[in-house]
């Protein structure tokens, strides 16, 4: 449901469940120039919070290692990548069925981190 997303709002795919020594990252995606991290989180009912909500800092500062690992192996002729972090919630709604909400630029890259 997430690539189908990111598809319609135009996002190119480059890879999914990227996995390194610092983790997994569920898409790395391009949006008009822009490399995004996408983190995805389903959840059945909202009673103990969100999908966008279960991206916590400490996941947060994984998703830094991860992007800046990724960005690292990079052709280094191509200049520099511009990137960010989305999130993409997926809630089941009883009622309506799926609702997915795509969130972008939901949090910053940690300077410490470089």
């Amino acid at each position: 449901m997430a690539v189908s997303l990111l598809k319609k709002e135009g996002y190119g795919i480059e890879a999914i469940n990227y996995r390194c020594p610092c983790g997994e990252v569920d898409i790395i995606a391009r949006d008009k120039g822009t490399l995004a991290f996408v983190e995805v989180k389903t959840r059945v009912s909202e009673r103990f919070g969100s999908g966008a909500e279960a991206v916590d800092y400490r996941k947060q500062k994984r998703l830094n290692r991860i992007a800046l690992y990724y960005l690292g192996s990079l052709d280094k002729s191509k200049g520099q990548q511009m990137c960010r972090f989305d999130v993409v919630s997926i809630t089941r709604d009883q009622q309506k069925g799926w609702n997915i909400e795509l969130i972008k630029d939901a949090f910053p890259l940690f300077p410490e981190d470089y």
